[in-house]
């Protein structure tokens, strides 16, 4: 017989073998799901070529409608398996706004292709999965003839059996009924749950179903849990306390809510009869005001073990730890942690006990803006995870069978919706997408309903002029605004400019615009998330930090616009930039020596220096140049500096809550910056370096977002707040 050869791909240490659909690295398969294989095919086969996200969306999904999200997930999923970044390899480049290029020399070669064992009929195609085929052994020659026989006995004896069962069967060829057409599933239907004033929200499903605990925040008010019966119209609250009870969870009983109460000061879980009445107190956890209260949109519910004997929790031992999953035994109070999440990340939070309580789910969150759900078995065991999504990922819950999970992804930035991914592993699917943000979801014990949060919220940038000619007292007035998020505005250098981050085209990306906020342009188009921008010295350039390649890494771009270069390669995190005065040093945030602390680096590449030992998070070189004043991590209040050569670590404010919010700024006489003791009416106040005083600025009738920063000329004081909020809960039936 004439061998029969196939195309091959190598590549580095890689070898594609589109035929057998494998990924082989020095000859050991790489496990690829089927659409990032698709997608590395469609890329090698034209290497050097940019391939427009259009073409690889058709190639890849020619008979379905994605979004490019899915496409960046698929490539994302890529770089990982190929090591990209590793020793300096790359081989896929991002074009903006285009597409994708694959950038490593490709050398394509011949190898004889699989016989198969009976030559008459086709080898079935894989379903595939997340492990490549293996191809199977051959069969020896001398048992070919043999096997042939053996087989076509063998599917003889099989179609006459299969013919006698269809002939004796009630709806067989004898006695036929006749068929009735399949009955279509009911559509989904949605519906609001609540529409009360103010915000409802962390919806939770009853035992049988017929019920939802949930919190509600009037306007103005302070959170309490309340149940509400499906159907029904009234509201039983069950909490009534100053201080804000969030999370609330059914015991497998249904005879207690657990949920946790948030003060100033304390945190502790607490146990309320479904029905009202006396509360019980579990467990004390940490208290970390800052980051429960926006600048951690991440969900803290305390979820039960279906047996009832356990609870998981969200808590950690100190303030520069990450937060962990614990799960306490409600009889004894004993807790045991469950994860170990990276130092000087968030943490872990949304526990989740599957329906069999043997695993448990959960959002992990190495740093601002990115999250990605993981699974851990209960037992004790080393986590594994699930999605590479790189987006911010709020509440996961479990569909009564186990098999998969549900979670809100994106919602931060406005765009979100529901997601669903297998516990076995493979690409998430959008479950619904709505023209507001969805998340919070929570599933019936049947699962045929399912509740959730639609929020609407809607962030701008306002200014506040601090020297008046007229002597009167400034009026805050919108300065950048849209119908979606803006925020982190920042005057350059030379008054000229605005820079800002918007998720105007979907995704938080770098904008700048005019000294008065007019012609507003977009720079980056990175769909990954991208913060905390700040100028260079220079007033041509600006810094910041983006998941770009999947890792955080800071980048440098010009403010004209053009491809950002990448100024960091460390596989460690690197956030949260800042230009030193004269231009020459980029000083940021990372976790390269284990936890988070402020390092630098030349502006134009070179080795980057530690600067901070006891904790640094982000920060502000003094208008001299001679210290950088920094805070020390997230969710930690208080500002510090440290001389720009290195030296003591001194604080400077620690009154306040100063620092918190990322909301402050640096100027000769001293410190601005907006507290955070009253999360829905903050202050800006100035800190004086001269007299230590506080002097107030002015008083934010609305919360507070991110960035705050004062014109050179002193004239101008930018802000960030949220102008309009609104959360209610809807109900779908039917859902599938």
């Amino acid at each position: 017989m004439e061998e029969i050869f196939k195309q091959l791909y190598q590549f580095g240490r890689f070898r594609l073998d589109p035929a057998e659909r494998l990924l082989l690295l020095e000859g050991k398969a790489v496990a690829l799901t089927p659409k990032a294989f698709d997608v590395l095919l469609a890329l090698v086969q034209q290497p050097g070529h940019l391939l427009e996200k259009e073409v690889l969306l058709k190639a890849v999904w020619p008979d379905s409608f994605v979004e490019e999200s899915n496409l960046a997930d698929n490539v994302s999923r890529l770089r990982k398996a190929l090591g990209e970044g590793e020793n300096g390899q790359k081989f896929i480049e991002t074009v903006p706004k285009r597409g994708y290029r694959f950038v490593a020399e490709v050398t394509k070669q011949s190898g004889p292709a699989m016989k198969p064992m009976v030559e008459e009929s086709a080898a079935p195609a894989s379903a595939g999965g997340m492990q490549p085929t293996t191809p199977a052994a051959s069969v020896p020659a001398r048992w070919g003839n043999r096997s042939r026989i053996i087989l076509s006995v063998l599917a003889f004896v099989v179609a006459l059996l299969v013919g006698v069962g269809l002939w004796l069967s009630p709806d067989g060829w004898i006695g036929r009924k006749k068929t009735q057409a399949p009955v279509a599933a009911s559509d989904p239907k949605v519906v609001p749950f609540t529409s009360f004033p103010g915000d409802e929200s962390e919806p939770a499903f009853s035992p049988e179903g017929d019920r939802i605990a949930f919190v509600w925040r009037p306007n103005g008010g302070s959170a309490d849990i309340y149940v509400k019966q499906l159907g029904g119209e009234g509201v039983l609250r069950l909490t009534d306390d100053p201080a804000d009870d969030t999370g609330p969870a059914w015991s497998s009983d249904g005879r207690h809510i657990a949920f946790l109460r948030r003060s100033a000061v304390t945190s502790a879980i607490y146990l309320v009869p479904p029905l009202g009445g006396g509360e019980r107190k579990l467990a004390d956890v940490f208290n970390d005001r800052g980051l429960m209260d926006g600048a951690w949109p991440h969900n803290q519910n305390p979820s039960w073990s279906p047996d009832g004997k356990s609870l998981a929790i969200v808590d950690k031992r100190s303030l520069q730890e990450p937060f962990s999953i614990f799960v306490i035994t409600p009889e004894t109070g004993e807790k045991r942690r469950l994860t170990a999440p990276p130092a000087g990340s968030y943490g872990d939070t949304s526990p989740a006990f599957s329906p069999d309580g043997k695993l448990l789910a959960f959002v992990r969150v190495p740093g601002s803006g990115t999250a990605d759900v993981y699974l851990t078995p209960v037992a004790g065991g080393e986590a594994s995870r699930l999605t590479f999504s790189n987006q911010l990922v709020g509440r996961v819950t479990w569909t009564p069978d186990g098999r998969r999970i549900v979670f809100d992804m994106g919602a931060v930035v406005g765009t979100g919706g529901l997601w669903g991914v297998s516990a076995f592993g493979g690409m998430p699917e959008r479950l619904i997408a709505a023209g507001q943000p969805v998340l919070e979801p929570a599933l019936s014990p049947k699962g045929s309903r399912l509740a959730y949060t639609q929020s609407l919220r809607d962030l701008n940038i306002w200014r506040l002029e601090l020297s008046s000619s007229n002597g009167r007292s400034s009026v805050p007035k919108e300065f950048i605004f849209s119908t979606q998020f803006d925020q982190w505005g920042e005057f350059s250098p030379d008054g000229k400019r605005v820079l800002f981050l918007s998720t105007r085209s979907g995704s938080f990306e770098v904008w700048v615009c005019g000294s008065e906020g007019e012609h507003p342009v977009q720079l980056t188009d990175l769909n990954a998330h991208t913060g905390t921008p700040h100028w260079v010295a220079d007033s041509r350039n600006i810094v910041f930090d983006s998941r770009r390649e999947g890792n955080a890494d800071i980048y440098l771009i010009s403010a004209e616009g053009g491809k950002p270069r990448r100024l960091t390669t460390d596989p460690a995190e690197d956030i949260t930039p800042s230009s030193s005065r004269d231009g020459r040093w980029i000083y940021f945030g990372s976790t390269r020596s284990g936890s988070l602390q402020i390092w630098k680096m030349p502006i134009e590449g070179g080795p980057a220096v530690q600067l901070t030992k006891e904790g640094g998070f982000e920060g502000f070189e003094s208008p001299d140049g001679q210290f950088f004043y920094y805070a020390k991590g997230r969710g930690i209040s208080g500002i510090w500096k440290v001389p720009v050569a290195g030296g003591p670590e001194t604080p400077v404010l620690e009154r306040r809550q100063a620092g918190l919010r990322r909301a402050w700024t640096v100027v000769t006489e001293g410190i601005c910056f907006a507290t955070a003791e009253t999360p829905s009416q903050p202050m800006i106040e100035f800190f004086n370096f001269a007299t230590g005083k506080l002097t107030p600025i002015t008083t934010i009738d609305k919360p507070f977002s991110s960035g705050l920063s004062i014109s050179p000329d002193g004239r101008w004081l930018i802000y960030a707040q949220v102008d309009r909020t609104g959360r209610d809960i809807m109900l779908m039936e039917n859902f599938r």
